[in-house]
C-alpha cells in the first residue's frame, strides 16, 4: 500500500466546496484483503490505537457506522480506513474536521483509489494522511505490508504525540483561532500570512490584520509600554493606580539588595518577559532571591524585584475600553489523598479528557519538570512523597493555563470599582486590546477596601481562558475585538468576479476589468499572462490559481476583484476563494482533454462549473452552448442571467418574461445591439459596432466577450454609463490585450495576431479572416500545443482548412514532450488529409522562422493571421519588420521645445507616427518584452 500522488486543495474543487486533501493510494496487494479478510485483530488494534474511530458514523450516519461497515460481511477496503484514520487524527489534535470519501479510478488501474478527506491546516493535514498509512501499515501481518517499509524503533504511541506536537506548531493558537471563529460567524473573510498567527481579515482596502491578539490599530508605543514593566508600574501608579513597589536589578547581589530594601515576600520577574516565563512569587530568603533573579535572567538582561501581594491571581480582559471578561486564575497543582505520592497524582489530573498536550484541548497537562521540582523542593517534596488528605501542592508559581493552570470565570462578580480601574489602567498605557494582571484577595470587593494591585499589563493577552475557561461561564472575547477591526454596517469583502470557459475568458476579464476602473474603482484583475492592480501588471506569468486570487485580495488598494479562472488551477489546487459575487462560464470546447483524468466535454464542464456553484448574487451563463446552459441547475446564485446572440432562444424568452436577467443580441436598423433585461426592464446597452474589440462587430467572439462583460458588470452593480464608456473604449491592441486578436495595419498588408490554442478558438478566427475584407490572399501561421492528443491537433487543422490560401506550420519552443518537427507533421498531415495541396504547405517548425518566412511572404491587400505563443517575441517581430524594398526608418531629428496644445513638429510627428494611444490620449511605444 502507497501513495502514488498527492493533491491539496485550497478551496472549492471537484471534490468539495471547502479545502480537502486528495491522496491516490496503491492498495497493491491489499486489494484482496478487506476488513472483513483482515479479521477482528486488525480492527480491534486500530480502535485501541484510536478509540475515537468508534464514533465516526460513516455511511450509516450514526456512531459506530464505521465499525460496523469493517465488520459486516467482507468488510471495507483500506483506502476507505486510511480516509477515517486521516481524519480522527487531525480530530486529536484539536482540529473539527469531518468529510471524506474514498472512491476507485475505475477501469484505469485496478486496486487504485481516490481518498478524499477534509483538513484544517495544510501541513498538518498531510502529516495526517502520511501518519495514517503507517498506523494502518503497523497492524498488519508482515507479508502484507508491500512496499511500505517502517523503521525498525518505530511507536505508535511516540508518533501519535510527535504528530500532536507537530500539528498544534503549526496549527493557530487559541487566541487566533477565536479571533477567526468570530470573523467567520460575522462572515468576514480571512487567510493566513505566516505560519505563525499573522492573519488578514476582510479583503483589499478593507482589510485588518492581526498578530494573536495584537491588531493593526494597536499602538507601537503602547506594546513597547506594556513590555516595560517598570515604566508601566510608575505610569499606573503615577495615576494612583495600585501597584507593587518595584525595583530593578542586574545581578544577583542587587536582587538581595532591593529585596531587602522592599521589606517582607518579593516576586522576581523578567524585565520584559511574556506568559509567566522566569516569575517566582513569594520569597523573601536571600537563597531564593538569588535563585528567582537566575530563573528570571534566562529570559530578560535585567530583573524586576516588587513587593509580594497576597491574594488570588485575576486576569481582567479589556477590549477597545470596555472590560470583556475576569478569570481567576490558579497555578497547577495537585491535591493530595494521603495514599498516593505526587507522580500518582499528577497522572490522576492528567487523565482528564479536558486535559491535552499544549494547546491541544481546554486544559493543558501538568509536568514534573524542574520548575516543579523546585517547587516541591521548597516544601521539602519529591516526586514519591504522599501529601496529606486535602493538601495542595503547587507544581507552578504562575497560573498559565498553558503550564497547566486552571481558570475560572468571575466576570459576573467583579467588583464596579475593580472593572473601571481595569479599563483606566489599560488607557493609561494606551493599548486597543489588553490584559490586567490583577492580584486581589477577593475580586468581588473594592480594591479600595482590602487592597489589591496590578502587577502587569500585558499587550497580546490569550483569550484561551475567557472562552474556555475550567470552571464557570465562557464569555465570546474574541467578538468585541473583531467589532473594533469591523463596526458593524462597515465592509469587509470586496466584490469579486470570476470568469472561466475554454475561450473568451482572458479578453472578457480584461474588459470587465476596464469597465470597473472606468466606473471609478480600482480593480485586481488575474490573467493568463500575469496579475495586475489597477492596470498596471505587478506580477508576470499565469496567474489564474489560488494563489493569485490571494495575490489580488490581500492588496491593500483594491476594491473590486475580477478573476480568470482556468481549468488547470481547479485540477491542481481548487479556487482560491470559498465564494464569488458574480460567476460566469462562457463556454466549454475541447481543449486539455485526456489531462488530469479529464476525458470528455460532460467532465470538463463539471470543472468548469464550479465557479457558478459557488456564485452567490449572480450566475452569468451562456444560453448557447448546452454544456453551460445545464449548470444553472448546480448554483444557489441568487440570480441567473443568460447571455444570447439567439433573440429568439426559447428559454431565455420564457425567462426574461417570468422577469429574470439576461443579456440579448437583438437586429435592428443600425445594426446589432447588446441588451439588457431585467425584472421586465428592456434595456438597449449599445451597438456592437461602437465597440473596438469587435472590429465593427465582425469580430463575433468578441460580441459574446462583450455581452459577458456587460452582464457581469451589471450583475455587479455597475451603472449603465460606466459599463458603455468601458466598452467603448476598450480596444484588442497588444497593449490592452496581448495576445488577443491584435490587429497591425502598418505594412502594406494586415497581421492580425493572436494566442489561440485549440480547435474551437482557432476556428473562431478562422471565420474572422474569412468576414474581413481582404483584397490579396490570405495566410495562416498555425501551431498546436505539444501536450495535446493527437486528435486535438487533426482538429485544429480542420478548423483552418479550406479558409487560407497558404498554411505554415510550425511548434511551440517548449515541445511538451513531443519531438522537435512532431507537432508541424501531424497537423501538415492532416491539412492534406483535408484536401489541402502540398504546394500550398509550408512546414517551418521554429516559430521565430515561421513568422519571418509569413512577414516576407505578405504582399499589399494580404492578410496574414499568426497564431503565437511567445507573444511578446512575436508582436516585437510583426511590429519592426520591413518590407523588401523599403527603407528602415532613419532616427528623426529632434524638434525645437514642444508647447502643449500646439501641434508637434515634422520630426515629432514621425516618432509618434504608429504609436499607441490610450484612453486617456496619452502615447507610447512598448521598447522591450517586459512592456517598458
Amino acid at each position: 500500500m502507497r501513495i502514488l500522488e498527492r493533491s491539496v486543495y485550497v478551496g472549492p474543487s471537484l471534490y468539495a466546496h471547502f479545502p480537502v486533501i486528495k491522496l491516490e493510494l496503491d492498495l497493491e496487494a491489499l486489494e484482496d484483503w478487506p476488513t472483513g479478510r483482515l479479521g477482528s485483530a486488525f480492527v480491534d488494534g486500530l480502535v485501541a490505537a484510536l478509540p475515537g474511530l468508534a464514533e465516526h458514523g460513516c455511511s450509516y450516519r450514526q456512531p459506530g457506522g464505521l465499525l460496523r461497515r469493517m465488520h459486516e460481511g467482507e468488510g471495507t477496503w483500506l483506502g476507505h480506513v486510511l480516509e477515517h484514520v486521516a481524519i480522527e487524527l487531525q480530530n486529536i489534535a484539536g482540529e473539527d474536521v469531518t468529510f471524506g470519501k474514498t472512491r476507485g479510478v475505475g477501469d484505469r488501474r485496478h486496486g487504485v483509489y481516490e481518498v478524499i478527506y477534509e483538513y484544517a491546516q495544510r501541513e498538518e493535514g498531510i502529516a495526517a494522511g502520511e501518519l495514517a498509512l503507517r498506523l494502518l501499515t503497523s497492524l498488519l501481518p508482515a507479508e502484507l505490508r508491500g512496499s511500505e517499509k517502517l523503521p525498525e524503533d518505530w511507536d505508535w504511541d511516540t508518533a501519535r504525540v510527535e504528530f500532536i506536537r507537530y500539528a498544534q506548531r503549526r496549527a493557530l493558537g487559541p487566541s487566533t483561532a477565536a479571533l477567526v471563529k468570530a470573523a467567520e460567524d460575522r462572515r468576514i473573510p480571512w487567510f493566513r500570512l505566516n505560519n505563525q498567527s499573522l492573519v488578514q481579515f476582510g479583503h483589499g482596502k478593507y482589510q485588518q490584520r492581526i498578530q494573536a491578539t495584537v491588531t493593526g490599530k494597536t499602538s507601537h508605543i503602547a506594546v513597547e509600554l506594556a513590555s516595560d514593566k517598570e515604566e508601566t508600574n510608575n505610569i499606573l501608579g503615577g495615576l494612583g493606580l495600585p501597584v507593587p513597589r518595584q525595583m530593578l536589578a542586574s545581578d544577583a547581589a542587587g536582587a538581595v539588595r532591593a529585596a531587602r530594601r522592599l521589606g517582607g515576600a518579593v516576586v522576581t520577574k523578567p524585565y520584559n518577559g511574556n506568559h509567566g516565563r522566569g516569575i517566582t512569587i513569594n520569597i523573601s530568603s536571600d537563597d531564593d532571591v538569588r535563585a528567582g533573579f537566575q530563573a528570571a535572567r534566562e529570559h530578560a538582561r535585567s530583573v524586576i524585584v516588587e513587593t509580594y501581594i497576597a491574594g488570588d491571581d485575576h486576569r481582567l480582559l479589556v477590549v477597545n475600553g470596555e472590560l470583556i471578561a475576569a478569570t481567576r486564575r490558579t497555578p497547577g497543582h495537585v491535591v493530595g489523598d494521603g495514599i498516593a505520592d505526587i507522580a500518582e497524582l499528577v497522572d490522576r489530573v492528567n487523565a482528564d479528557p479536558r486535559r491535552g498536550i499544549g494547546h491541544e484541548k481546554v486544559l493543558t497537562q501538568l509536568e514534573l519538570d524542574e520548575q516543579a521540582d523546585l517547587m516541591l523542593g521548597r516544601v521539602g517534596y519529591d516526586h514519591f512523597s504522599v501529601p496529606a488528605p486535602g493538601e495542595v501542592v503547587f507544581l507552578r508559581s504562575t497560573a498559565n493555563l498553558s503550564t497547566g493552570g486552571t481558570a475560572t470565570d468571575v466576570t459576573d462578580i467583579i467588583h464596579p470599582d475593580n472593572r473601571d480601574m481595569a479599563v483606566r489602567a489599560v488607557r493609561a498605557i494606551g493599548l486597543d486590546v489588553a490584559g490586567v494582571d490583577f492580584i486581589s484577595p477577593n475580586i468581588a470587593e473594592s480594591y479600595k477596601a482590602i487592597g489589591g494591585a496590578i502587577c502587569e499589563v500585558n499587550a497580546a493577552p490569550g483569550l484561551r481562558m475567557h472562552v474556555a475557561p475550567s470552571e464557570g461561564t465562557a464569555r465570546d472575547a474574541a467578538g468585541p475585538v473583531i467589532d473594533m477591526l469591523f463596526p458593524p454596517g462597515t465592509p469587509a469583502r470586496v466584490p469579486i468576479a470570476a470568469v472561466t470557459g475554454t475561450n473568451g475568458k482572458t479578453t472578457t476579464a480584461r474588459m470587465l476589468s476596464h469597465i470597473t476602473k472606468m466606473a471609478g474603482h480600482t480593480p485586481g484583475l488575474t490573467t493568463t499572462d500575469g496579475v495586475y492592480i489597477d492596470g498596471q501588471r505587478t506580477v508576470e506569468g499565469d496567474m489564474t490559481g489560488p494563489v493569485s486570487a490571494r495575490m489580488v485580495l490581500g492588496d491593500p488598494q483594491i476594491d473590486i476583484a475580477i478573476l480568470e479562472t482556468a481549468r488547470g488551477g481547479l485540477l491542481r489546487a481548487g479556487m482560491g476563494v470559498p465564494e464569488v459575487n458574480v460567476g460566469a462560464v462562457l463556454n466549454v470546447a475541447s481543449d486539455h482533454l485526456g489531462l488530469k483524468g479529464i476525458d470528455t466535454l460532460e467532465q470538463l464542464a463539471q470543472v468548469k462549473r464550479i465557479v457558478v456553484e459557488v456564485a452567490r448574487d449572480c450566475a452569468v451563463l451562456n444560453a448557447d452552448d448546452p454544456n453551460v446552459i445545464k449548470m444553472s441547475a448546480y448554483t444557489d446564485a441568487r440570480t441567473i442571467c443568460y447571455v444570447t446572440t439567439n433573440p429568439s432562444h426559447p428559454l431565455v424568452r420564457e425567462h426574461i418574461r417570468a422577469g429574470g436577467r439576461a443579456c440579448a443580441l437583438e437586429a435592428g436598423v443600425n445594426g446589432q445591439m447588446i441588451t439588457l433585461y431585467d425584472k421586465g426592464s428592456h434595456i438597449p446597452l449599445l451597438w456592437t459596432h461602437l465597440i473596438p474589440a469587435t472590429l465593427e462587430g465582425r469580430a463575433l467572439h468578441n460580441v459574446q466577450n462583450a455581452m459577458f462583460a456587460a452582464a457581469m458588470a451589471f450583475s455587479l452593480g455597475l451603472k449603465l454609463e460606466a459599463i458603455r464608456q468601458g466598452l467603448r473604449t476598450f480596444d484588442t491592441t497588444f497593449f490592452q490585450a496581448p495576445g488577443r486578436m491584435n490587429l497591425f495595419s502598418e505594412h502594406p498588408f494586415k497581421v492580425l495576431m493572436d494566442y489561440a490554442h485549440n480547435a474551437h478558438a482557432v476556428g473562431v478566427m478562422a471565420e474572422l479572416a474569412q468576414r474581413m475584407d481582404v483584397s490579396g490572399r490570405r495566410i495562416v501561421v498555425l501551431t498546436g500545443p505539444g501536450d495535446r492528443r493527437d486528435q486535438d491537433l487533426v482538429e485544429i487543422a480542420g478548423a483552418v482548412a479550406g479558409r487560407f490560401d497558404h498554411y505554415i506550420v510550425r511548434r511551440d519552443d517548449a515541445l511538451r514532450g513531443r519531438d522537435g518537427d512532431e507537432v508541424p507533421r501531424i497537423i501538415a498531415g492532416a491539412l492534406r488529409q483535408a484536401g489541402i495541396g502540398s504546394e500550398a504547405i509550408s512546414m517551418i517548425p521554429d516559430e521565430q522562422q515561421a513568422v519571418d518566412a509569413a512577414l516576407g511572404m505578405g504582399q499589399p491587400g494580404d492578410l496574414l493571421v499568426i497564431f503565437a505563443d511567445a507573444l511578446a517575441r512575436t508582436w516585437k517581430q510583426i511590429t519592426k519588420f520591413r518590407p523588401a524594398g523599403q527603407p528602415a526608418q532613419p532616427a528623426p531629428v529632434p524638434d525645437a521645445p514642444v508647447t502643449l496644445g500646439q501641434p508637434p513638429g515634422p520630426a515629432l510627428a514621425a516618432m509618434l507616427e504608429g504609436m499607441v494611444r490610450d484612453e486617456r490620449g496619452l502615447v507610447f511605444e512598448r521598447v522591450d518584452e517586459q512592456g517598458d
